[in-house]
């Protein structure tokens, strides 16, 4: 039992919490922006526990879609579904189990809109997996489903989703093409041999070049966000901060060694965590 019971842990990534905050740091960037502050209690818990909840589900179906693959890739051979620890259909209830509780804890402040849109993160969240056998970067349709918590969060603090939300959510999109770039240059041999399309594949010899204008898209929507909402000196001494790190990113991957990629994408939380904290203290010192 505490074998299969470590088994599902490893299969939804609780053991690894890197994938939680790049999931939870744009969200929490969606509920500070459109709260123009702390949000209500109840509207915070309930996104943090549907972070964790919708993230472990999006681990589960992802492993389910790559189950051949994962176990001729150096990085992914020993996850549950490769290994035979977890059949196939215990991911794929698994994921179902952690999206309806996700759905429950949700109804309480859910209106027909905010319910509408988390079938739609449901969705982004299983589909995504899927989209690594014909789309040239999936990294972005990632980004999409990592950001959906954005205009979420307007709809949840506000009743309707503003244009700046949709920036928001770009803003995302760019950094989740960044930082999964990084990551996808750690596997890129592997890739090639068994035909899974990335990012850092179609980027080819330009992967560099585009994870670092990735990056400056980034920087530059978050700032055009801040200033049409009039913030100061403390989110901008934020956006310097994670520009700092994107800098540092470049050093790591600018020789494309394997070790150094992943390390790279590992620091991203520090990204994102220094976006949010300028931004919470901004709102915090006004």
């Amino acid at each position: 039992m505490s074998a299969k019971f470590n088994a599902y842990i490893r299969l939804t990534r609780l053991d690894k919490p890197i994938g939680i905050l790049l999931l939870l740091w744009p969200t929490l960037w969606g509920l500070w922006f459109a709260a123009g502050g702390l949000p209500p209690l109840s509207i915070l818990f309930v996104f943090v526990a549907g972070v964790v909840l919708m993230r472990s589900a999006g681990c589960a179906i992802n492993d389910y879609a790559d189950r051949h693959f994962d176990g001729h890739v150096a990085r992914t051979c020993k996850r549950p579904l490769a290994t035979g620890e977890i059949r196939p259909h215990e991911a794929v209830w698994a994921a179902v189990a952690l999206t309806v509780v996700a759905l429950l804890i949700l109804l309480p402040i859910a209106t027909p809109q905010l319910l509408g849109m988390a079938v739609i993160a449901a969705f982004l969240a299983a589909s995504y997996p899927f989209t690594k056998r014909f789309l040239a970067i999936p990294q972005a349709y990632l980004g999409l489903s990592f950001g959906f918590g954005i205009p979420m969060a307007y709809a949840a603090v506000h009743g309707h989703i503003p244009a700046e939300a949709w920036l928001l959510l770009l803003a995302n999109m760019f950094w989740s093409v960044a930082y999964d770039t990084e990551y996808a240059m750690v596997d890129r041999a592997d890739d090639l041999k068994i035909g899974i399309r990335t990012s850092a594949i179609t980027f080819g010899r330009f992967d560099v070049t585009a994870v670092m204008l990735c990056y400056a898209m980034t920087l530059a929507l978050l700032a055009w966000v801040g200033v049409q909402n009039g913030l100061g000196a403390s989110y901008g001494l934020g956006l310097v901060a994670a520009a700092g790190i994107a800098a540092y990113h470049y050093g790591l991957i600018r020789r494309r060694e394997p070790s150094a990629c992943f390390k790279a994408f590992l620091h991203n939380t520090w990204f994102g965590a220094a976006v949010f904290i300028g931004l919470a203290l901004e709102y915090a010192v006004r």
